[in-house]
């Protein structure tokens, strides 16, 4: 005992005789060894724009209780670069609503502007305990928010168009937007409006007619291809996918129909184009009358893919396929495509939105990977990968493909306020090379209600 005391105070000694700059540089090191050792996260782009819908809470979808306000509707703004447990976001008022697709917000080619469409006005001010989802009024509005600071991002002008918008696209070159219409709003007459967009000014909206989605009709969302000026058109009442071209006469514009109709699945939701614009993946939720609970039981949802002009019909137009499908976890609400087209993503919504006292809830959402031919357009389902969150409609991956974020719109913890943007990785083991996810212990707190995201790369 007593050699162990000496030795002890001869350490104690000689770490008194050691200058403080040194044990300050040695600390230094060891926090740059373990600086070293943390698993890779790097996520590439410039920001991510997300949404937040403050009016309700995620269960109001089943009893119409929008329960207490968080905030106000806003829009976010995630500057990306350095190390992601640096990151935050800046805010800014902006109506907006998670009833519908989660394609409420697009961000033009050159990543300078945000439009936002408002499908319900923000909830009056006054006692929650008697508003329901049902006194939401119809929203009539598009927005555009300047993005050229990302740490102070500003609405810069507000249009008035038809009621109760559902989606918003913008082309290729960044000169058209796309606006779909709910037909217990403007849709049952109009379901589309192309508005022109110029030096981050929207101008006056035109209602181009349809021929092959008659009014009252559900067209729910309308994507811009990457590389034409066609749009695919996604009819939840008829439950197909068509296509229709551009044509411009001068300031005229029109859309005709190009090629035919594809059948998809039940209850489709949204469509995003693979990278290349040779394939279309488009969700089904599995929704329906004929559905016990219409949504909060229904099975597990799927996606399909299309192939674009895979051949030529009779009159000389083009044939679009269907050419794969998969098994997602329950309601898929949201999807993307990674950008070099080989991965794609479904946001599950799993029964996680349902009031804490219903039997049915699930204490978890969930994301299903699957893995994507670029050249055949076959989807081959991994796996689910559950987590703890609420109503996660949207997800965004890196601009390196190896990283993904995902809208989380609350907390079953309701100690926890807002909603949070989280990260996730693709990894694989070394010597099992099938991809799957991990979630990083990542995440940027943003208002309650997050539910639509683009990335900006």
């Amino acid at each position: 005992m007593q050699f162990m005391f000496e030795k002890l105070l001869a350490f104690g000694l000689a770490m008194a005789l050691i200058p403080v700059d040194a044990v300050a540089q040695t600390l230094d090191l060891t926090r740059q060894r373990q600086g070293e050792r943390a698993a890779p996260m790097n996520f590439h782009g410039r920001y991510l724009v997300s949404l937040s819908d403050a009016d309700m809470l995620a269960s109001a979808y089943v009893d119409g209780q929008l329960g207490p306000r968080e905030g106000r509707d806003t829009l976010s703004v995630i500057p990306l670069g350095g190390h992601v447990r640096d990151l935050r976001a800046y805010e800014t008022e902006a109506s907006n609503s998670v009833a519908g697709p989660p394609v409420a917000v697009a961000v033009t080619p050159d990543g300078h502007y945000a439009l936002v469409v408002e499908t319900f006005r923000p909830r009056p001010d006054g006692d929650w305990q008697n508003q329901r989802f049902s006194d939401l009024q119809q929203g009539d509005r598009i927005s555009v928010f300047d993005l050229s600071n990302p740490t102070r991002p500003a609405k810069v002008q507000e249009v008035v168009i038809a009621e109760r918008p559902t989606s918003v696209s913008i082309s290729r070159n960044g000169s058209l937007v796309a606006v779909t219409f709910h037909p217990n709003g403007a849709g049952a007459e109009t379901p589309l409006a192309l508005i022109p967009f110029r030096a981050g000014q929207l101008g006056q909206p035109t209602y181009p007619e349809l021929a092959h989605v008659p009014g009252g009709q559900e067209l729910i969302h309308a994507e811009w291809h990457p590389t034409q000026d066609v749009l695919a058109l996604v009819n939840a009442t008829t439950v197909e996918v068509s296509f229709a071209r551009l044509n411009r006469q001068g300031d005229t514009l029109s859309l005709e129909p190009w090629g035919n109709a594809v059948q998809v699945e039940k209850a489709p939701f949204m469509a995003r184009f693979t990278p290349d614009g040779r394939h279309v993946i488009v969700n089904g939720l599995y929704w329906g009358l004929d559905v016990e609970g219409q949504w909060s039981e229904a099975p597990r949802g799927s996606l399909v893919s299309i192939r674009l002009e895979a051949g030529t019909q009779a009159d000389g137009s083009p044939r679009h396929a269907l050419v794969s499908r998969a098994i997602t976890g329950v309601s898929p609400e949201g999807l993307a495509i990674s950008p070099n087209g080989r991965y794609v993503v479904t946001t599950n919504l799993e029964r996680s939105y349902l009031p804490y006292n219903d039997d049915r809830v699930t204490w978890f959402s969930s994301l299903t990977l699957m893995t994507l031919d670029p050249q055949t357009g076959q989807l081959n389902r991994v796996a689910d990968y559950p987590f703890d969150g609420i109503l996660p409609e949207a997800a965004a991956f890196d601009a390196s493909s190896q990283y993904l974020a995902v809208v989380n719109y609350d907390f079953f913890d309701d100690r926890t306020q807002g909603g949070s943007i989280d990260f996730w990785r693709i990894a694989s083991d070394p010597l099992n090379p099938q991809p799957m996810l991990v979630q990083t212990r990542y995440s940027v707190p943003v208002t309650r209600g997050a539910h639509s995201m683009v990335l900006v790369p």
